[in-house]
């Protein structure tokens, strides 16, 4: 199918409404009218260049959207639902689940985890052997370290 420069221009804006967390609620035909194309030419062309239906990018932009939310950690399931225009609760966790793998708040927990004070490395991120060497005594750790400095060094006037 051959699109046209100034059709490709009206999907990429299609696209970019789509994404627009102003109006999540957007219905395929308000979108058709504001890039002037029917509904089913619409769907048809924004298919054939983007490889999935208006609806599905839709789906796929919003539960972006919700992974973002929910790592943050600012906004409850709850809030995450609707600020993203879901009817409700129980019909946006089930479609996360059913895409992502996992239930939302279930998400959030592992995010949450992984989230850390900027200069600081999570926990799971540190390797072994750093972990190991944390928990010896400082004379075992000052043996293993080159530059290490020893206790004597370190007392006033040494």
């Amino acid at each position: 199918m051959i699109v046209t420069r100034a059709m490709h221009a009206r999907l990429c804006d299609a696209r970019e409404l789509l994404c627009s967390a102003a109006e999540p609620g957007l219905p395929i035909e308000a979108l058709a009218a504001r890039v002037r194309v029917s509904p089913f030419h619409l769907s048809r062309q924004f298919a054939a260049l983007f490889g999935v239906t208006p609806h599905q990018y839709r789906i796929a932009a919003r539960l972006e959207r919700a992974k973002q939310l929910l790592a943050r950690g600012e906004l409850s399931v709850t809030e995450v639902c609707l600020e993203l225009g879901f009817s409700s609760l129980g019909s946006f966790s089930a479609l996360f689940s059913a895409r992502v793998g996992e239930s939302p708040s279930a998400f959030q927990r592992r995010m949450r985890r992984l989230w850390t004070v900027p200069g600081e490395l999570p926990p799971v991120l540190i390797p072994g052997c750093f972990m190991l060497m944390g928990q010896l005594p400082a004379e075992a750790a000052a043996q293993f370290s080159r530059s290490a400095p020893s206790a004597r060094s370190l007392e006033c006037g040494a």
